[in-house]
């Protein structure tokens, strides 16, 4: 993927930019920003908010880059895309720096209780959703395969019903479909037939 979009501008986490070079992006398409900086990008608004992951993929590694997740602006609305994150205090205070959000797409599988630093059980996504003032959330990261020791829809599942006890609005559009506005009428249990 990085080789098809090399010639394109990368805004990243302090750190990934030395990786990005080496696959041949030049220095001067790479911005890193800092936690709660922010970045121009035509008429969107983009600053790096903390999250909580180790940022490595190998054993050496685990810390070499700075972790983040993204609040984006434009046109008075706002989103907020967290990829993987343990839960943590941070949610409420990029709730209380920028919050209400129009969207909030928030990680919510391939957990388990030895891994709460770096993802989320399905019912603190729920928690986060409600710290960042999210209007809508539209739960990532569960979907596709299955990344835990989890069964495969056990994620929306408990999501789902912590979500209604708290009263938050998620969007669970099919895999591909498009959503304006971020509607939650765009919503369908899609996963529930599948085994």
């Amino acid at each position: 993927t990085v080789l098809q979009l090399k010639d394109k501008r990368f805004i990243t986490p302090l750190g990934v930019g030395a990786h990005l070079e080496a696959w041949g992006v030049p220095a001067s398409a790479i911005t890193e920003k800092d936690w709660w900086e922010s970045e121009d990008v035509g008429k969107v608004k983009l600053t790096l908010v903390p999250a909580r992951h180790f940022s490595g993929r190998g054993m050496t590694n685990r810390f070499s880059t700075l972790w983040g997740s993204w609040v984006m602006e434009s046109g008075g609305r706002r989103i907020y895309f967290v990829a993987d994150s343990g839960y943590s205090p941070t949610f409420k205070e990029v709730g209380e720096h920028f919050g209400p959000f129009d969207l909030a797409l928030l990680e919510c599988g391939a957990y388990n209780e030895r891994w709460a630093n770096i993802h989320m059980m399905p019912e603190e996504t729920a928690q986060a959703a409600v710290d960042v003032k999210a209007r809508v959330l539209m739960p990532v990261h569960w979907g596709k395969y299955s990344l835990a020791l989890h069964p495969w829809k056990e994620p929306i599942e408990r999501l789902t019903k912590k979500a209604d006890a708290l009263g938050v609005q998620l969007l669970t559009p099919r895999i591909g479909a498009i959503v304006v506005d971020a509607d939650p009428a765009a919503s369908t249990a899609w996963w529930e037939p599948l085994h």
